[in-house]
């Protein structure tokens, strides 16, 4: 089977960022399925480019690098230009390569147009690939304001999915709904995955001058709004005025408000609010095994109670419990398997209460990692979630 992928956040596991489409491509390849990713450049993947675009393979994906450089700290235009340019170029792709089935995975929303030149100039069977609910993420966030534009938005979203064969959402709760709302009657869950491989055996600890084993919590990625970052600074202040700055809140990445958070941790002094700068997968595996808890803490908005977070993922398959703040399938899932805390997003006491009750019994600790690690062997191993992602494609073929 031929396979196109449209991705502009491609990554492989040197890089900083998810690595869905890179691991799942790599199963399809090896069962000898022919697969092509058409991306760009984000600044926390490995990818890059000397030319204006590029053929690169990685582990046997053909993989088309428009050489345009994606980064979450760029203005909103100039990051709109970059959606727009990487859509028109990409377009070209869609008409060229051969395919069987091509996947446009969104967002953002605009990786729609060259999946619909695909299927309506080439005939090509689309299988729409839902990272998050848009546009309803960027209205609840204030990101979108203007009701013409709104109007628009949901139009060319009900569009995309009308013209699909399939939709492949990233979590039960996006799967629910995209049925309940577009009444689309071949929706998929398939969830971001968990190298089992990669993240379950135990590297050495590597303390950095400033961290202890098993005295801290670990938040990777995006530093800013949606992720809830000064909500985690409060906590540390939180933990520090109850006597408990021991515990550290480790950020590993980037974001729009890292500088500012960091100067106020310099002014405040707060040594248990600590940054590290984005590093390879590769590298962060060992400071997600030897954390206490990882934290997926996000911004409390209806629409994030659907997301799907690599951390997620990754910090269960590491055998780390998690804690979380949205209320929605993470919750059900962390309360059925008994492998972390919900917590309050918009009260960081909550966060440093549940630190300190977790630091104080290690026993429990200890049980939820067991947890934690078979659970994500059973729902969430990147070989089998691959099988039911091609599974999807072979089905919106026939």
């Amino acid at each position: 089977m031929k396979i196109v992928y449209f991705y502009q956040y491609f990554c492989t596991p040197n890089g900083s960022w998810g690595t869905r489409i890179y691991e799942f491509a790599s199963e399809w390849v090896a069962q000898g399925h022919d697969v092509t990713v058409v991306t760009s450049v984000y600044s926390k993947s490995d990818l890059k480019a000397t030319k204006f675009i590029e053929t690169q393979y990685h582990n046997g994906i053909r993989v088309k690098v428009i050489n345009l450089k994606i980064d979450n700290r760029q203005p909103l235009l100039q990051r709109i230009y970059t959606f727009v340019a990487y859509a028109i170029i990409s377009a070209w792709y869609a008409l060229t390569l051969p395919a069987d089935v091509v996947v446009a995975s969104s967002g953002p929303i605009t990786v729609g147009i060259p999946g619909l030149v695909a299927r309506y100039l080439r005939g090509r069977k689309l299988v729409f690939e839902a990272r998050d609910l848009w546009p309803d993420g960027a209205i609840e966030l204030g990101i979108i304001k203007n009701s013409l534009i709104r109007k628009l938005a949901y139009g060319f979203e009900s569009f995309c999915y009308a013209s699909s064969r399939a939709v492949v959402s990233l979590s039960p709760g996006m799967k629910e709904a995209i049925e309940r709302k577009h009444k689309h009657p071949q929706v998929y869950s398939v969830t971001n995955s968990a190298n089992i491989s990669l993240f379950s055996g135990i590297l050495p600890f590597k303390d950095y001058g400033v961290l202890r084993s098993g005295k801290y919590a670990i938040y990777s990625g995006n530093i800013g709004e949606v992720n809830n970052a000064w909500w985690m600074y409060e906590a540390a202040r939180s933990l520090r005025e109850k006597g408990h700055g021991d515990i550290v809140i480790l950020m590993v990445g980037e974001g729009q408000q890292k500088k500012d958070l960091q100067a106020r941790v310099a002014k405040d002094r707060l040594e248990n609010l600590i940054f590290f700068d984005l590093m390879p997968k590769t590298e962060l595996v060992a400071l997600v095994q030897h954390a206490m808890v990882s934290l997926v803490p996000l911004k409390g908005t209806p629409v994030l109670d659907t997301s799907s977070p690599n951390k997620f993922f990754e910090s269960l398959a590491a055998g780390v419990p998690v804690i979380q703040t949205t209320q929605g399938w993470m919750k059900v899932f962390l309360d059925a398997h008994d492998i972390g805390f919900t917590v309050d997003p918009n009260d960081p006491t909550s966060l440093a209460d549940c630190l300190i009750a977790l630091d104080a019994n290690k026993a429990l600790k200890d049980e939820l990692g067991r947890n934690a690690a078979i659970v994500a062997r059973e729902h969430f191993d990147k070989s089998k979630l691959a099988a039911d992602m091609l599974a999807a494609l072979q089905k919106a073929i026939r």
